[in-house]
């Protein structure tokens, strides 16, 4: 599986620039690409969604990758058809305060200007 985001270049053109047509197709035959949202933060989905896959799935010794392979599918069915979506709580101003300390001068201006 491949993410990409919606950029114009992420496609498959690449591909057939360096390497032999039906290498190239040999390669995009093992890829799944994966269009990320053009309007979210689409990394911290990505990053919530693996967190909750290795805390619920992938939470012990798994020895064999069809069995990792089929507890993932039987996760994603689950996880799909629960229709879960992410509930932003993090605003601009939960921002600011905790992460005050990296942004001093910019606050303390910030501050003046509209204090």
């Amino acid at each position: 599986m491949v993410v990409v985001d919606q950029l114009n270049t992420h496609n498959s053109a690449p591909f057939y620039q360096f390497f032999p047509p039906d290498e190239a197709q040999a390669y995009l035959d093992r890829f799944e690409f994966h269009y990320t949202p053009k309007k979210v933060s689409w990394l911290n989905i990505a990053g919530i969604g693996l967190g909750v896959l290795k805390r619920q799935c992938l939470n012990c010794r798994i020895y064999h990758a069809a069995t990792s392979d089929r507890r993932i599918a039987a996760w994603q069915a689950h996880r799909n058809a629960a229709d879960r979506l992410i509930d932003w709580q993090f605003n601009t101003n939960d921002a600011r305060i905790k992460l005050r300390r990296l942004y001093s001068v910019g606050m303390e201006e910030d501050q003046q200007v509209h204090g």
